[in-house]
């Protein structure tokens, strides 16, 4: 016989908050997408009158904003015959786009082939390697450029083979946000968002989610973040100045540009798991170090705003580079 619950935890004696759970789905696509925004209130404690909220993408089943871009790309593809009959989409990433293609190449059972730099984060060969795609290592010195250009090499020589789908010319890139996060941002902030701040890589989420939240306000001010220097430790990110541009790129989009040295980036990241207790990237740091220079300038000319940025993956897609490699550099691989 079971022991009758003590009676401070008897349920008709509780007063229960009445929660609602998320609804049962029919796929893990349903699950992309509507990710939870959460307020940085200890970080954005210092500025009177601003508010800064993170917009947590790691919340994606693939753990990152790129689920987003991922599944458009090749629902698209497939909508336009572009993806069947055993032919495989080969595409290049730096690693969180490699896993989003991933999962949903397994989930649809499209083979997939990935193109990225010999040097990406250990977890995220891992990963890929678990949804059981083919990767092609490229030079580690060419960065995130190399994996784009031995991509098209092999999309020309075996076109049969593979569909190329190229996410950064790909229309359907910046489409995933304009469609999805920038209208969840608005809604989420009851159309309060003043300010919108990402960082750049194919460029997608700038794009379309700028696009989208000046079309319901042209007043919102939409701030880019990309590396100081060419040279740079923040993985996922591009200096564009010294990379092949995004074809879906349009500068005229962002209204600024912040330039972003890499230990800010790794600071912000280091001080969001500390002070709010979100373990993620240092992508994710470099966007939220640009969110808090906008909360700062704004608080400077006593202005009220509500800034609203981009938390990209989980710190654990970095973990031997965040607790190893930036304080034993001799020992990085």
């Amino acid at each position: 016989m079971k022991a009758p619950l003590p009676s401070d935890l008897r349920p008709e004696l509780l007063d229960l908050p009445k929660v609602a759970p998320p609804p049962a789905v029919d796929s893990i696509f349903d699950l992309v997408g509507n990710t939870p925004l959460v307020r940085l209130s200890r970080l954005d404690a210092e500025f009177d009158g601003v508010e800064i909220y993170a917009k947590c993408e790691f919340a994606n089943p693939g753990g990152s904003v790129k689920d987003r871009a991922a599944l458009r790309i090749v629902r698209d593809a497939m909508a336009r015959g572009d993806l069947g009959k055993g032919r495989r989409l080969l595409d290049s990433t730096s690693g969180n786009t490699g896993i989003a293609y991933a999962f949903v190449g397994a989930a649809l059972g499209i083979p997939v082939t990935l193109v990225m730099p010999e040097n990406v984060s250990e977890p995220r060969k891992l990963v890929t390697a678990e949804y059981g795609v083919e990767v092609v290592f490229s030079d580690p010195m060419e960065g995130s450029d190399g994996a784009i250009r031995l991509a098209r090499d092999l999309a020309a020589r075996y076109p049969d083979r593979y569909y190329y789908p190229n996410q950064y010319a790909n229309r359907s890139n910046w489409r995933a946000h304009y469609d999805g996060t920038g209208v969840e941002i608005w809604q989420q902030t009851e159309g309060r968002v003043t300010h919108f701040v990402t960082g750049l890589g194919t460029t997608g989420t700038m794009m379309g989610t700028s696009r989208r939240l000046k079309a319901y306000d042209p007043r919102i001010h939409c701030t880019a973040v990309q590396p100081e220097d060419a040279f740079h430790g923040l993985e996922g990110l591009k200096h564009l100045p010294s990379s092949i541009v995004p074809p879906i790129y349009d500068p005229s989009v962002p209204d600024e540009t912040i330039w972003m040295p890499t230990e800010e980036g790794w600071d912000t990241a280091e001080r969001l798991a500390r002070d709010e207790a979100l373990f993620v990237g240092h992508s994710s740091g470099a966007n939220v170090a640009g969110a808090l220079r906008i909360a700062r300038r704004l608080a400077d000319e006593g202005r009220p705003g509500v800034v609203v940025t981009i938390l990209c993956d989980r710190g654990d897609r970095y973990f031997e580079s965040l607790a190893w490699d930036r304080h034993h550099p001799l020992t990085a691989r």
